[in-house]
């Protein structure tokens, strides 16, 4: 048997799975049922002595200490896609801010925009201990896509691995060799609270932001709600709040409060930052207390500010 060169699935040929050819030339995202029991068993095999570049996604931080729980070894944090971020915002914030897990060294990143790869390749030569060198993270952080912009980089190899908005693309280990080392891409873990475990592939085309984001701030006075398409009401007064998501997304302002069938959340702010995991964060200017609708099963939680 073979591994799939888009997602390392165990095939027949060689080449690519039927999966991730029709993903490649249709766009037609099949959604596969895994949970993290199928992929914490490959973070746990990791060599002690082999580095682990964990991938963040800066747009959508996730709680990093699942995967620290697992991992002995050496950790490079890898911040990805600053391209997302508006430019106004800090570099420096961005990378000093604290991402409440212990590394040797972090590095910001842009795959789309070929932005620090010198870098990255510099740092990942200085810190490995082995030829290993396995790429660690959440479905959605950029693994895969910052893979195949190293082997674009750094390689006369045509091989690609397999990127597309659905969880689970990755379905095993999928071994690249550049320049003397081994980069081993591992399956992204599910994040149970993201919102992209909870809505179909073409919706999140539209959620998962691939361009700059433009900010939209609302200076609320009195009582107001705020509705992002279907995923999402805000029930806010006397306050500003300013929106970080995917310009693809819709926002509407009402002077009222708008029937719903969306969870509740009561969440507390004090100029810090609302997460709803996966679709958007919020910048706060003051403390209140503020109403969240969003879909089951949603995380919804307040961190200090990134912005």
């Amino acid at each position: 048997m073979n591994k799939c060169r888009g997602c390392g699935e165990l095939i027949e040929n060689d080449g690519l799975c039927e999966r991730c050819f029709r993903i490649k030339h249709y766009n037609d995202y099949k959604i596969v049922s895994k949970s993290n029991n199928d992929f914490i068993p490959i973070l746990k095999n990791i060599d002690n002595n082999d580095l682990v570049l964990l991938v963040v996604d800066l747009f959508n931080i996730g709680d990093l200490s699942l995967i620290r729980k697992y991992l002995k070894n050496d950790i490079l944090l890898v911040l990805t896609k600053r391209d997302l971020l508006p430019k106004s915002v800090s570099f420096d914030k961005l990378y000093n801010y604290d991402y409440k897990i212990n590394y040797i060294d972090k590095i910001i990143i842009s795959s789309s925009k070929n932005y620090n790869f010198d870098e990255l390749l510099n740092k990942i030569n200085k810190y490995k201990k082995s030829n290993n060198v396995y790429v660690v993270g959440y479905t959605n952080a950029g693994k895969s896509t910052m893979i195949n912009k190293l082997i674009y980089n750094y390689s006369d190899t045509k091989t690609e691995i397999t990127t597309s908005p659905l969880p689970s693309t990755t379905l095993n280990t999928i071994e690249i060799k550049l320049n003397g080392i081994t980069l081993i891409d591992t399956p992204g873990l599910l994040d149970e609270g993201d919102i992209s475990n909870y809505v179909s592939g073409e919706e999140l085309k539209k959620i998962i932001p691939k361009k700059e984001i433009k900010p939209v701030t609302y200076q609320i006075k009195g009582n107001q709600t705020i509705v992002i398409d279907k995923y999402l009401q805000i029930e806010a007064s006397d306050i500003d709040l300013t929106f970080y998501m995917s310009n693809n997304l819709e926002i509407k302002r009402y002077y009222k409060n708008i029937p719903t069938n969306l969870k509740k959340h009561i969440i507390e702010v004090n100029k810090n930052d609302v997460v709803i995991k996966g679709l958007c964060f919020i910048k706060t200017n003051k403390k209140s207390v503020v109403n969240i609708y969003t879909l089951d099963n949603v995380l919804v939680f307040t961190r200090d500010s990134i912005i």
